[in-house]
């Protein structure tokens, strides 16, 4: 095993350097400061979660999404879709507080699906931790390709087709007044994708919408990224990106025509997280879908005993955004950051990987030099393994990367990801990052070339990448 200093970029967090520490704690002081704040914050918390949260994140959810994509004038919007619908402030019934992304997809699944009646098709490559949050809920999954707009949509629709075909079962679930149970969920981060990086179109998006609703599909999307974005070319200008480049699937499903009503559920739910702008111990999120939904959301038998997730920090959360601390940090702190991250890693990979036959993958959104997120997708010659250099890289270098095959949908193996490499600029320092590629690549021409291993150790192995990415320490 190496002796080097460890380069870890497999690990999706932020730099410790990037946390806005002084802002939480001047969050913290004035909400515990405060008793008309601190008892509500130390008390059992209504179902939807702290009310002043869900409104002030219901007006920075207005003031940085568009209900339509930015285009010139010129070029005209599709037919059907519904311009005028949704510029208003977006009511806070539409809005549910969570636990994060990953506690409100466990809640979700246990409100809106059914073990027996509902299939999943998630977006591969996955967020593979997600799988097992399915899984736990005895769901099927399948897999279905990203495609070149960020679903392959006719390969989706042949599956939920024949899903359709074959005989409808009896849900195992008891009907629930306030719940619906989805006969199809589709699984997607549709900006900024992790792990490839990849942003969905808009064509692309208003498709899957109308599929969904088409197949009494529910379309769960991560929209942990989307404040996460820079310029990657003088053509993009950087104020140009204080509002979302895109509509989120939730705003196309709310807009497109027909618009739904107000007794629908909807067909597109939208999870929103402060773990990559505050911090992931923060522990608090947020659901955005029609009212019906959201409150169907907020019934879940674990917030109506224990009442709403995260309920004191969710009164820091609110005041964070009440300031205007929290937008003020993204903007001046955390995309300058990563823009500047992803120069160093993407300058690195022109330099040391390109020449040896490695691909990176797309780094624009909808057409627009945009970037952002944590990552970036890399493909390898056909005869090089990912798992092959992601060992070596462990052994020979102590250098931690993602192979292709973590990604895979579990227990479908019609998708592969063999030649495949994950690289996250968020968690290593800047002057790290260089050399982390430099250290790829000497293992990636190694391979390539037959050059034996140097030295035996353990490599990640089928398991050990959970380690690795460190949640279990």
């Amino acid at each position: 095993m190496s002796s080097k200093k460890q380069i870890n970029l497999l690990r999706g967090w932020p730099n410790p350097s990037l946390l806005p520490t002084p802002l939480i704690s001047a969050a913290s002081t004035t909400a515990l400061s405060n008793p008309d704040i601190s008892i509500p914050g130390l008390l059992y918390g209504p179902d939807p979660g702290y009310q002043p949260l869900r409104e002030e994140i219901s007006r920075w959810m207005t003031r940085f999404y568009v209900t339509t994509p930015r285009r010139p004038p010129t070029i005209p919007y599709p037919g059907g879709w519904n311009t005028s619908a949704g510029e208003e402030e977006r009511n806070a019934d539409r809005i549910c507080i969570t636990g994060g992304a990953s506690q409100n997809l466990a809640c979700v699944l246990q409100v809106f699906s059914d073990p027996v009646k509902t299939r999943v098709w998630m977006v591969a490559p996955c967020y593979f931790l997600a799988c097992r949050i399915f899984g736990d809920s005895g769901l099927e999954i399948r897999a279905v390709g990203e495609g070149s707009e960020g679903v392959d949509l006719g390969a989706l629709e042949r599956g939920l087709r024949e899903s359709e075909e074959e005989q409808e079962k009896k849900a195992l679930k008891q009907p629930r007044p306030w719940s619906k149970i989805y006969r199809n969920i589709i699984y997607c981060v549709p900006t900024f994708s992790n792990p490839s990086g990849r942003t969905m179109s808009f064509f692309c998006r208003q498709k899957l919408v109308q599929l969904a609703r088409k197949y009494d599909a529910l379309i769960i999307t991560d929209d942990v990224y989307d404040f996460l974005q820079w310029p990657t070319s003088s053509a993009s200008s950087a104020t140009s990106l204080s509002k979302a480049i895109l509509p989120r699937l939730v705003d196309v499903d709310r807009t497109l025509e027909p618009v739904p009503g107000p007794d629908s559920f909807g067909n597109a739910m939208s999870n929103g997280s402060f773990s990559k702008i505050a911090g992931p111990g923060v522990r608090t999120g947020w659901a955005e879908a029609p009212p019906k939904f959201i409150y169907g959301l907020s019934q879940c038998g674990s917030s109506r005993s224990g009442g709403a997730p995260s309920q004191l920090v969710a009164t820091m959360m609110a005041e964070l955004l009440r300031s205007g601390g929290l937008e003020r940090h993204i903007k001046e702190v955390l995309n300058p950051a990563y823009e500047k991250r992803y120069v160093i890693m993407t300058r690195a990979i022109r330099e040391h990987l390109v020449p040896l036959g490695m691909k990176q993958g797309e780094v624009t959104a909808d057409g627009k030099d945009i970037f952002g997120g944590y990552f970036l997708w890399l493909e390898l010659p056909r005869d090089v393994s990912a798992k092959v250099v992601a060992d070596r890289a462990k052994v020979e270098e102590n250098l931690i990367v993602a192979p292709g095959y973590i990604f895979e949908v579990e227990n479908d193996p019609r998708i592969k990801f063999q030649n495949s490499i994950r690289l996250c600029f968020s968690w290593e320092e800047e002057a790290d990052l260089e050399e982390g590629i430099e250290r790829l690549a000497r293992v990636v021409r190694n391979v390539r070339d037959g050059v034996p291993p140097e030295m035996k150790g353990e490599g990640l192995g089928e398991t050990g990448t959970k380690g690795e990415i460190g949640e279990f320490q």
